[in-house]
């Protein structure tokens, strides 16, 4: 039966209530949080996205650096690169739809390669994912024979498919224990490799890291006087960082971890105020689902993640441009997925 404008006009507001009551804490700048107006704009797409996904057995999978909209109005699963990995390997969907960058959406789609994979900002990049290529790890390997390779799951297919295990922020310095020798080939993120080797000595089994590629346009902003700025700020503050932020950074501060890792530091932490020093989605997830506690971001946004939108999502359910369904070359995805798998059985 067909809902008349009032019932429709109901539904609305019901919804824009819904998103209101999650999102009314969570900033969207610097100086202004979403308000109910903001919430009454977005109730229409988050209705007919939630609508769908029922009918047509869709899963949207969202990364934490996209936007609240997106993560609180129609994210079946939020979380970060590994957290979603898990997801799209256990989903039972028919089509998965991801919000987030390429490699992530690609790596949904070698897990799940009878599964229809879109991606609503399209080929997204990623300044690390970019900086490296299949052809470069074939190359930086023959330099070094013999010595165990791993990528960062912020990697291309291709990347992956040339390296032994692919590792996450989160299981990272676990996995690296693992391997064998005293050296580890790590690609492609050079800022997380310093931290890496710094990490390894720390625990007693030291490795020569042998780098390769480029770093987090986000995370290679932050400098040590932003650590300092904070601490004079905020004098009970913790401050919280990325492995991905350069390795002078990370030892000014009181946790580094994956996005998961520093949402679990605050949600168990008896402080009430946090300096993150990550991506603003983070930021905006903290500020919902900690409201007594006081989140202190300096700066930070991936203009890749922020392509996503409620629009685009929509569009890439009912019609789907080309460049939002996810295609990977079959060879390719065959040796990507032996390191993908390696991350889950090494990762246990």
């Amino acid at each position: 039966m067909l809902q008349t404008s009032l019932e429709q006009e109901v539904l609305l507001m019901q919804e824009a209530q819904r998103l209101y009551k999650q999102l009314c804490g969570v900033s969207r700048s610097k100086n202004t949080r979403w308000n109910l107006a903001d919430c009454l704009a977005a109730a229409p797409y988050t209705l007919a996205i939630n609508r769908f996904k029922k009918e047509h057995n869709a899963v949207v999978l969202a990364h934490s650096y996209t936007t609240p909209d997106l993560v609180y109005g129609v994210a079946d699963f939020r979380g970060d690169s590994y957290e979603l990995a898990l997801k799209a390997r256990e989903t039972q969907a028919d089509l998965i739809i991801f919000a987030g960058v390429w490699f992530m959406a690609e790596t949904a789609k070698i897990i799940n390669p009878s599964k229809e994979v879109r991606i609503p900002a399209g080929k997204a990049g990623c300044s690390l994912a970019d900086s490296m290529t299949g052809q470069d790890v074939k190359k930086l390997r023959a330099k070094h024979p013999g010595v165990p390779a791993l990528c960062y799951i912020n990697s291309t297919a291709d990347v992956k498919a040339q390296c032994d295990a692919c590792v996450t922020s989160g299981n990272v310095f676990d996995i690296a224990q693992k391997m064998p020798g005293n050296e580890l080939i790590f690609v492609p993120d050079m800022l997380m490799a310093q931290n890496l080797e710094a990490e390894l000595k720390r625990r007693g089994t030291p490795k020569h890291i042998i780098a390769s590629g480029g770093s987090c346009c986000v995370h290679d902003k932050y400098r040590p006087e932003h650590v300092q700025q904070l601490r004079e700020q905020h004098p009970s503050i913790r401050v919280l960082a990325h492995p991905e932020c350069p390795i002078e950074v990370c030892a000014l501060c009181d946790y580094v971890g994956s996005t998961k890792g520093m949402a679990s530091y605050i949600a168990s932490s008896s402080d009430t105020t946090f300096g993150l020093l990550t991506e603003q989605g983070l930021v905006n997830r903290m500020e919902a689902e900690h409201p007594d506690k006081k989140i202190v971001w300096p700066f930070g946004t991936c203009s890749y993640m922020k392509r996503n939108s409620l629009i685009n999502t929509l569009q890439a359910l009912l019609d789907p441009r080309p460049d939002q369904i996810v295609t990977v070359d079959s060879a390719v995805a065959e040796g990507a997925k032996k390191s993908i798998d390696k991350m889950f059985e090494l990762a246990k």
